[in-house]
């Protein structure tokens, strides 16, 4: 069953109209509805382009927070091949809101790496919602290590409201995990490619993100802290979430003008969850085209690349 966002209920009574007169239709009782069927179905089709075209940086956390969003474990099943999962930091444990190892794409051998929400009650608690603790980072780390030894291409996959800040992910030394994986990403000299692909929150995000190229789904939002987070900080009040949605300047078309990122993928009309298929095909042309970019750069070159355009983030604004 489809689930609509609050500003989406002009598309969903729309439908669901259509919905009725398709179930009267299929009773065969003489009459044809197909025309009527139509006429509401190019209603709705013109609405939900009308609404996206004209989305508020607010709407677009919501759509990068749509439960029916294709995650990670989505992207990794129809574009990485031979898909071997490596678990484990070497040090504490496992932690499965990061899933990386080793696979193909589109016949080339890469690192994968990314954040998993999960998709039901159960995977999202065994993912802890897509909230890494140290171990999930310092597993990246081993992973990241590990290809840039082989001169593998990273592929990163970003998803998370954040870190995970309980007790135990502090006395385990957040700050220093994310810290240390930001700075392999930085230090990679073997292509890669970030993709945030819903939330990109905070160091959460910037961890896996610190790529040679980074690129970002259409409605997908990439910010220092989230929307709530900053309103109870500026304002003690979570209702202005968007209120500081609109100032933080955190959705895609934002940071592409800014030069945070490198490319927007466009997503289909109504959001990557309407169309899980056409929005993941995209992403992985997207990709290899990244990865074409880059793949003539030898490994210092392919570390000097990525210093600059980190350090010229905000020279020009």
């Amino acid at each position: 069953m489809r689930s609509y966002l609050d500003f989406e209920k002009p598309v969903a009574e729309l439908e669901a109209k259509a919905d009725e007169l398709r179930a009267l239709d299929a009773k065969g009782d003489g009459y044809s509805l197909s025309e009527e069927i139509g006429k509401l179905d190019t209603k709705a089709s013109q609405t939900l382009k009308e609404i996206y075209a004209a989305l508020t940086p607010w709407q677009k956390t919501l759509v990068a927070r749509h439960p029916q969003r294709p995650h990670f474990s989505d992207y990794c099943a129809k574009l990485i091949t031979e898909f071997t999962p490596m678990a484990g930091d070497r040090g504490f444990g496992e932690d499965e809101a990061i899933v990386g190892g080793f696979g193909r794409f589109r016949g080339e051998a890469v690192c994968v790496l990314g954040q998993e929400k999960g998709s039901s009650t159960e995977t999202r608690i065994r993912h802890n919602f897509g909230m890494p603790k140290p171990e999930g980072y310092r597993k990246a780390v081993r992973l990241m290590e590990l290809a840039d030894r082989f001169g593998l291409p990273v592929l990163s996959f970003v998803d998370t409201a954040g870190a995970y800040p309980g007790i135990e992910a502090e006395e385990r030394g957040q700050a220093e995990a994310i810290a240390r994986s930001t700075e392999a990403c930085l230090g990679l000299r073997s292509p890669s490619v970030a993709l945030v692909i819903g939330e990109g929150g905070s160091g959460g995000a910037i961890a896996i993100a610190a790529m040679s190229k980074v690129m970002m789904l259409e409605h997908a939002i990439y910010s220092v802290i989230s929307p709530e987070g900053a309103a109870s900080i500026l304002w003690r009040d979570t209702a202005k979430a968007q209120d500081a949605a609109t100032g933080m300047k955190i959705t895609a078309q934002d940071l592409l003008r800014f030069g945070i990122i490198d490319r927007i993928i466009n997503e289909p009309t109504g959001g990557a969850h309407r169309d899980p298929e056409a929005a993941i095909g995209r992403a992985g042309d997207a990709i290899a085209l990244a990865l074409t970019d880059i793949a003539g750069l030898s490994r210092e070159e392919l570390v000097t690349q990525r210093e600059e355009k980190y350090l010229a983030i905000g020279r020009s604004l």
